[in-house]
């Protein structure tokens, strides 16, 4: 995203100038558009990450887009690429792809407007005094004896 806002305005200030505004060094914009021009100079977990990418989304479409990530890492598995679940899990993240979900999707409860009710008037008062006026033994609580409430 900043390459892409640096690559907008380098003509009109510069790089060097741009990136000493925002949180990029100049060399990393550099490299980013080096490995852009030449994906030989990508990183090798950036290189495979796109091949493994290619595979996944393949396993994923022939089966109907309901495999997970656990059921595309043992295709995966099977036809012999050896790779972690995780990177499995973390590219299909990358590439939005999910499962099919079983169960029943959970729903939480939303309130409708028609049943606006007003707060607590009748049950709660206000005056937290106001019960140990009616009743003076209100705020003592009953308490428990060997033999019986007391």
């Amino acid at each position: 995203m900043m390459v892409a806002f640096i690559d907008e305005h380098r003509e009109v200030a510069g790089v060097e100038s741009i990136c000493s505004e925002l949180p990029i060094a100049p060399s990393t914009y550099y490299t980013h558009k080096a490995a852009q021009a030449d994906p030989t100079k990508l990183s090798p977990r950036r290189r495979r990450d796109a091949s493994l990418q290619a595979e996944i989304r393949r396993i994923w479409d022939e089966n109907f887009m309901v495999y997970g990530a656990r059921k595309v890492w043992h295709q995966l598995a099977r036809e012999g690429h050896r790779v972690a679940r995780c990177t499995v899990e973390r590219l299909m993240r990358q590439m939005n792809l999910q499962g099919a979900i079983r169960g029943k999707i959970k729903r939480t409860t939303v309130p409708s407007d028609r049943d606006l009710r007003p707060l607590c008037q009748a049950t709660c008062n206000t005056d937290p005094l106001a019960t140990l006026k009616t009743d003076p033994l209100a705020g003592q609580g009953k308490v428990w004896q060997r033999t019986a409430w007391m």
